[in-house]
């Protein structure tokens, strides 16, 4: 059930990013098949913690799929493959740019097995640009994409933080991507592909950080738990704990100073 109920979605993608975005897109109500390598399947099958035998890491961002295996470098692999293609509305990859190129697999092939496609593509960098045949983790792009600069310590060293944003983030633009071509589908008939950078999503998610540094000049620094332009907007010593006060405009901290 749900808002995406009768959507069709292959699912190719592995690990954070691309399961991240499918997880979402079937939690709507998608039908998502999720295809994976025979023997080994997704990378993080593997990574702990597990419980009775399986991966909770893999159970958190797989569920509401259904799951199979292929072998895409195999001719039989690959023809198996196109038939899935021309039943499904979208198809996710977070490949490196240029892989599915390389088994025959890309879009300019899949659209016209079906032109009504949908295919998504998550990627370190995208599929176009200098970088864009380079691989990337979640700590690269946080690295490159600013957010680590602003994060710790008030002049501390850069922090990664703590979940992988890096990749959820993509997943979730991704995710949203998809629902835009899927409403310009509607409209005209026609699939489209949708190319989501991780770095690109990083800078995307400074907010303030890039506005204040158009108006100051200033490269911004960590600023431990403080909000660089709202006070007060932090965590306080209490007396059995820590709190936080996030008073967000002048009418809540009238309210706030007559709290007993």
């Amino acid at each position: 059930m749900g808002p995406l109920k009768g959507l069709k979605i292959l699912d190719l993608t592995r690990v954070l990013a691309g399961p991240y975005c499918t997880m979402i897109l079937g939690d709507l109500g998608a039908d998502v098949i999720k295809v994976e390598m025979p023997s080994s399947g997704d990378d993080s099958r593997h990574f702990g913690p597990f419980q009775n035998g399986e991966s909770a890491y893999f159970m958190s961002l797989n569920r509401n799929k259904r799951s199979m295996t292929l072998n895409l470098k195999s001719e039989q692999g690959k023809k198996l493959l196109k038939e899935l293609v021309k039943q499904v509305d979208v198809l996710v990859e977070n490949f490196r740019p240029g892989t599915m190129e390389k088994l025959g697999l890309g879009y300019d092939v899949l659209k016209e097995i079906n032109p009504k496609l949908i295919y998504a593509a998550a990627s370190g960098f995208g599929h176009s640009g200098p970088y864009s045949k380079k691989p990337a983790y979640d700590g690269v792009v946080q690295a490159m994409g600013g957010i680590m600069s602003i994060t710790g310590p008030k002049d501390g060293e850069p922090t990664r933080v703590g979940p992988s944003i890096g990749d959820i983030a993509a997943g979730l633009f991704t995710a949203i991507g998809v629902l835009a071509a899927l409403n310009n589908k509607n409209e005209t008939g026609q699939g489209q592909k949708v190319d989501v950078a991780m770095l690109d999503c990083q800078v995307a998610m400074l907010e303030n950080a890039i506005a204040r540094y158009v108006v100051t000049k200033e490269v911004p620094k960590p600023m431990g738990n403080r909000h660089t332009s709202i006070v007060p907007f932090e965590p306080f010593d209490s007396k059995d704990s820590k709190i936080v006060v996030a008073v967000g405009n002048d009418a809540i901290w009238k309210r706030f100073c007559g709290v007993r």
